[in-house]
């Protein structure tokens, strides 16, 4: 059982995830009842689950949180903000076991066995309804249950032996017939005595046992015979015949079976699968649902609209009525996979643009067929490309879903009344960035909440309302991903920022622009707080937040009106594995400088050339000054720079400033495949990569923010 570990830690995350979200948003006066029940099934489902695989430790904690949840949605205990704080810690428990079990971290029992006491005392509270104690006796249901466990021979003990531990916590149970595994295995044949329903017991061993579940309710008053074997609450039951034990169907004599329910080419039941699963897990061939069932498969269908963790998680539900096949909407394929496909496109890519380039040289009236069967491979190509990248485009809501939590927990704890707006979650984002953009967008939010928006009773002051608002917005613009966290709070002070910046000895002065001013607090170590706390005050969340920015090719800008709110904008490309460039020449090599950095390319002429303390350092352009830079002696390549006259200026953008680059020549503007210089040679300042060009040769990605960082520290001039 090993081999499908990773798949129940895959789906534990997505329960935990989707039970959170559900957990924040729900109103404890009105909750909805569709939301409690979805609530606990993510509960009920990771129990099930963890006790099939043997982590008792997740058991534990999830059997005691779906007996509370269980009670709040029959309404024996009110919803309360304890049981939701309460609930979310537990969630924070259960993460850092599977993360135990995973090898990654180290396991809080302690913070487990709290909040397990937590949960307990909770559904011992003061909101129970008042029944009568008979009255859960009543309600508990019996039932006859078989089934034939779809493993290997050998594996029969172990697995039955954990699905009876995991039933004996649902209620009384006796084992009838142990049954065995194997191709021609016997049915496990047992009774069981609880107050769950069948919906809620199917769910459970659906997921073990697969089509060979057999189930019958007894109904009558139980609980008052529990000295007998069976309890008591099997009236006159007869014990099965040596002929229905022996029946070959596994109906025991309970269930008739019908032409219309026997399918044309059903498999013998309990033999082995093919793919080695033993029935653990959905297999996309099994028979649908009995008609004679109707609660159960509208449980199914509204459960997996409820706790929607994905679009193709929507897709898989759905498909068994648009496939009567029974194909699968989507597949978990590894992300190494999916790497090594989008590597072999850019290889794909590469040598499609070296045959192009081959084939410049050609007559092309004598190759016109050969030209235009290259065109129809740089199209297809290029589809096939986008295709393949595409894959690995996340919604951005995979990020977003975790704010909720932190805004609500940090807002609790600095005694403010705040909401998170959010827009945009569908926004797609490759799934590199996607895991490297949560950290700074987590202190933003953070910064918004502590430096943002005031306490409710300033607020109030100022004519507001105490409710402060928190909005995170993503979109796409110009072939880049914008993401926005704006604040309705008090709004940037210049001159406190400009007072900090000089205690700090910073070179600051009255005439800066507000752009300029407000990027002052990206500085390392920069802090406007005046009491240090846990929450921020250090200096050094906004520095690593640009540096995390830019080491994705992003900007990031601030926009502020003191009084009104603050909005810090962040733009990053779609993806990091391809790049839309200009080409330069300089010297005998290429060098590829990214569009989003370009602001314009001119020719200069001399009287745009000023000097500084003797030196030819800067370049008028428009009024502005900007350092020139020379890409030849930043780099160390030989020769000299022709005279200015002669050689190109592009002119960049990076952090709110901006740099004159000298080259010699435009090649061209492409769209490269980008490869990691680190990753096979080593760091190089300045340089953020490596392409290979259509010729074969390999050309140098400039890292445009690196290089105006440069210019800032007495860099050699352009001579």
């Amino acid at each position: 059982m090993t081999q499908f570990y990773q798949v129940f830690f895959e789906e534990s995350q997505e329960h935990l995830a989707a039970m959170e979200s559900l957990l924040v948003a729900i109103d404890p006066a009105e909750p909805d009842s569709e939301d409690l029940n979805a609530i606990f099934r993510a509960a009920h489902s990771i129990k099930g689950s963890s006790a099939t695989f043997g982590f008792s430790d997740l058991a534990e904690v999830t059997h005691v949180m779906e007996n509370l949840l269980d009670r709040v949605r029959k309404n024996e205990l009110p919803l309360t903000d304890s049981i939701v704080d309460a609930c979310l810690k537990a969630g924070d428990v259960l993460r850092n076991l599977l993360g135990a079990h995973q090898g990654l971290e180290t396991a809080d029992h302690a913070a487990a066995e709290v909040v397990r006491e937590r949960l307990e005392a909770l559904m011992k509270g003061d909101g129970v309804s008042a029944a009568e104690p008979g009255d859960a006796e009543q309600a508990d249901v019996g039932f006859i249950i078989s089934f034939k466990l779809q493993c290997k021979a050998d594996e029969h003990p172990r697995v039955l032996e954990n699905l009876l531990v995991e039933l004996r916590q649902h209620g009384r149970l006796v084992l009838e017939e142990a049954g065995s595994g194997g191709r021609h295995g016997k049915a496990t044949r047992l009774r069981l005595c609880t107050e769950h329903d069948e919906i809620s017991l199917r769910a459970l061993l659906d997921f073990v046992v697969g089509s060979s579940l057999k189930m019958e309710g007894v109904k009558g008053k139980v609980g008052s015979l529990v000295q007998e074997e069976a309890y008591g609450f099997f009236d006159d039951v007869p014990a099965p015949s040596s002929d229905a034990l022996e029946d070959p169907d596994g109906a025991y004599g309970l269930f008739e079976l019908t032409p219309a329910m026997i399918p044309a080419n059903a498999e013998p039941v309990g033999m082995e699968a093919e793919d080695g699963s033993f029935g653990l897990f959905d297999v996309s061939g099994l028979p649908a649902a009995e008609p004679d069932k109707p609660a159960a498969s509208v449980h199914t269908d509204e459960s997996a609209k409820r706790t929607m963790l994905s679009p193709d998680a929507g897709k898989a539900a759905t498909a068994p009525r648009a496939a009567p096949g029974g194909e699968s909407g989507s597949i978990r394929v590894s992300v190494d996979k999916v790497d090594q496909m989008i590597n072999l496109v850019g290889e794909l890519v590469i040598t499609q643009a070296m045959l192009a380039q081959a084939a410049s040289k050609v007559d092309p009236v004598v190759f016109e067929s050969l030209l235009n069967s290259l065109g129809h491979l740089e199209r297809n190509t290029r589809d096939l490309q986008e295709s393949v990248m595409s894959v690995r485009m996340l919604p951005i809501s995979t990020v977003f879903s975790r704010f909720p939590r932190v805004v609500r927990d940090l807002s609790q704890k600095l005694g403010k009344k705040v909401q998170l707006v959010m827009s945009g979650e569908h926004t797609e984002l490759d799934k590199t960035l996607i895991e490297r953009i949560t950290d700074p967008l987590t202190h933003l939010i953070r910064n918004s909440l502590d430096h943002g928006i005031e306490s409710p009773d300033k607020r109030v002051a100022a004519g507001k309302v105490e409710q402060g608002t928190v909005t995170l917005r993503a979109y796409h613009q110009s072939g880049n991903i914008v993401i926005e966290v704006g604040d309705d709070g008090g709004g940037l002070n210049r001159d406190k920022i400009l007072g900090k910046a000089r205690e700090r000895g910073l070179i600051v002065h009255d005439n800066m622009s507000d752009q300029e001013v407000w990027m002052l607090i990206f500085e390392p170590g920069f802090s406007t707080a005046d009491v240090v706390t846990d929450v921020s005050g250090r200096g050094v969340g906004m520095d690593v937040v640009r540096k995390n920015i830019n080491a994705l090719n992003g900007r990031i800008e601030i926009d502020s009106v003191l009084g009104v709110g603050t909005r810090v904008t962040v733009r990053l490309p779609l993806t990091l594995a391809i790049l839309d460039g200009m080409s330069v020449g300089v010297g005998e090599e290429v060098y590829i400088i990214p569009l989003d950095y370009v602001v314009e390319s001119l020719q200069p002429a001399e009287s745009m050339l000023k000097s500084l303390a003797g030196a030819e350092r800067v370049l008028q352009v428009r009024g502005e000054y900007l350092p020139l830079i020379s890409l030849r002696h930043i780099f160390g390549v030989p020769g000299n720079d022709p005279p200015h006259a002669s050689g190109i200026v592009i002119v960049v953008e990076c952090d709110g400033m901006k740099a004159a680059l000298f080259v010699e020549q435009i090649l061209g503007q492409q769209q490269v495949v980008i490869k990691s210089l680190e990753a096979n040679y080593r760091r190089v300042v300045g340089i953020a990569g490596a392409t290979i060009m259509g010729d074969g040769h390999v050309a140098l990605i400039v890292d445009a923010s690196a290089v105006v960082s440069m210019a800032r520290h007495s860099l050699p001039v352009a001579a």
